[in-house]
């Protein structure tokens, strides 16, 4: 059926309307209603309900959060209540865990103010005081596209039809998506956002800024022996098992009753296309400075997610005609604290100001400069700049020497206010990155024991994924060919790899190599959209309410 037989869509009319009911979605619709409670503010969320596609760490600072909600320390629901207690840093060897001495670090990095704790528990906290000022919440509903006014401005956005079949059939379930209209629209839709890559290209957002940049983070969470429970203590280390040309690390952080979150980050620019986060992910727990905190241990949780990790250099312009980028949209993760829900909120927030300021104007669906010029300024601004270079002489000069001279760059930063380096540049992208597979050759991965190392699937059961099986696959490969000639031919199938949630397979059939979509896998990390080598998969939302359903991750 084409767009012009389809029946029209209903709509309903706001003044604000925000993608994304993650940290900088709900902050924003807080901050809003907390300036004017007479504004009209709706937030969509594609998850099933809010919290359920939030995945982070989490080591809090609480910065933005005392802005936002003073008092929060006092509100028995709050989930944030492990404050750290002891912060430690090592340098791993395969044998080996190096402690790094405390006092070598740049006090940006010091995490003794921060809080351990569920990001997906935080929305879910968030949600209902945002509800009680006014703010209508509808999860369950995927936006999957931009409405845009006569002059080209955006007037809104569009939320997905329900019940379509695979082949494009109207089942019998089959519900329009809704015309969500508003004065102003903010995307919080995280990193790799489907929303935000069609403005930052409609608009032209970044021709003034570096490449974007991506990483990949794997966690699960475990309850383990209350002998071995060490709450407040987080840690985190570089190294073993990646090599020196591959950027990442981990983390174990102990709060709650008996839980640990476990996580590691790969950076996705790396080079060789054998390599696998995921197996990467179980090596390290086999580590012996690892492996006996899990021993008699139960993992209860497992999800993955992409990280933007281009930081200061690459936050495209923040402003376009009728809304604004928010969030990991936008690309405001603080790469070496491995944190970015405190500028998250913080962005949310100041976007919220100019928008307010802008509709106690008059003014409506034109370009908030004032928040675009605002944002270098702020404490976000402030936070990426001293950082700015650090992902650059990483990647540049791998783990040993990069780390070091980005412990240096930031002691400047701190202590004198400039860099050594000036401004970095990223160079090529992620997808760039990758060598042909001749250059290198297929890593052993770790034996899954089901004890302490897993496979993918059942991790991924773990995610509470679910799709509705009969629905458009959501990965669209633009060239099938290309993928055959290129992505298996000459990278030796990397998605099969790169993947944390086995959505991606070459099968081998009588006929030759046939690559296989197993879309109801999938976790929405939209790793595959940021390190395809061609960018020939495009991730798009499915039907509302699909995907993973996160439990206090």
């Amino acid at each position: 059926m084409s767009t012009d037989e389809l029946p029209p869509r209903d709509s309903m009319e706001f003044d604000v309307v925000i993608v994304g009911a993650g940290p900088s979605g709900l902050s924003a619709a807080i901050r809003l209603k907390q300036i004017n409670p007479d504004l009209s503010v709706v937030v969509v969320e594609k998850g099933s309900e809010v919290g359920a596609h939030i995945l982070s760490g989490a080591v809090v600072d609480p910065v933005s959060l005392d802005k936002l909600i003073p008092d929060w320390r006092d509100d028995a629901d709050c989930p944030l209540t492990t404050q750290v207690k002891d912060d430690q840093f090592f340098w791993m060897t395969s044998s080996a865990a190096i402690r790094l001495p405390n006092i070598l670090m740049p006090p940006l990095m010091n995490n003794h103010h921060c809080y351990v704790g569920s990001l997906g528990d935080v929305c879910r906290w968030l949600a209902p005081r945002a509800e009680a000022l006014g703010v209508e919440i509808y999860p369950g509903f995927a936006a999957v596209e931009m409405l845009y006014g006569e002059d080209g401005e955006v007037r809104g956005v569009a939320t997905g039809d329900m019940g379509v079949a695979r082949d494009g059939s109207h089942k019998p379930s089959y519900t329009r998506g809704m015309e969500l209209l508003g004065k102003y629209t903010l995307l919080a839709e995280g990193a790799r956002g489907s929303l935000a890559k069609q403005v930052i290209a409609r608009f032209g957002l970044d021709k003034n800024s570096d490449v974007p940049k991506f990483g990949i983070g794997l966690k699960e969470v475990w309850q383990i022996d209350p002998a071995k429970h060490k709450k407040g203590l987080i840690q985190h280390s570089f190294g073993w098992p990646l090599g020196n040309s591959v950027g990442g690390g981990s983390f174990l952080y102990h709060y709650g009753e008996n839980l640990v979150a476990v996580g590691f980050v790969v950076h996705l620019n790396y080079a060789d296309p054998y390599l696998s986060p995921f197996e990467e992910f179980q090596r390290f727990k086999t580590h012996p400075k690892v492996r006996d905190l899990f021993e008699g241990a139960k993992r209860i949780g497992y999800g993955a997610r992409a990280i933007t990790e281009g930081g200061y250099q690459s936050v495209p312009r923040l402003s376009f005609k009728g809304g604004a980028l928010i969030g990991c949209a936008a690309g405001f993760v603080n790469v070496p604290r491995i944190k970015g829900v405190h500028n998250a909120m913080g962005s949310g927030m100041l976007a919220a100001e100019h928008v307010a300021a802008a509709l106690c104007a008059g003014r409506g669906n034109d370009e908030l400069v004032s928040y675009e010029t605002a944002w270098r300024g702020s404490a976000v601004g402030k936070d990426l700049f001293r950082v700015r270079n650090v992902k650059p002489l990483w990647s540049k000069f791998g783990t040993v020497i990069g780390v070091g001279l980005g412990g240096l760059d930031m002691w400047t930063n701190t202590l004198f206010g400039f860099s050594l380096f000036g401004t970095l540049s990223h160079g090529k992208t992620d997808a760039k990155a990758l060598d042909p597979a001749r250059n290198h050759a297929p890593r052993p991965a770790p034996k899954a024991d089901g004890k302490l190392t897993f496979d993918r699937l059942s991790s991924v059961f773990l995610s509470n994924t679910n799709h509705e099986e009969d629905q458009p696959i959501h990965l669209k490969v633009a060239d099938m060919n290309l993928q055959k000639t290129s992505e298996h031919d000459v990278f030796a199938g990397p998605s099969n790899r790169y993947c944390p949630a086995g959505v991606y397979e070459w099968v081998e059939d009588s006929s030759g190599p046939r690559y296989q979509i197993n879309a109801q896998n999938c976790v929405h990390c939209k790793t595959c959209d940021a390190k395809d080598p061609n960018g020939n998969i495009t991730w798009v939302p499915p039907e509302g309410g699909g995907g993973p359903n996160y439990q206090s991750m």
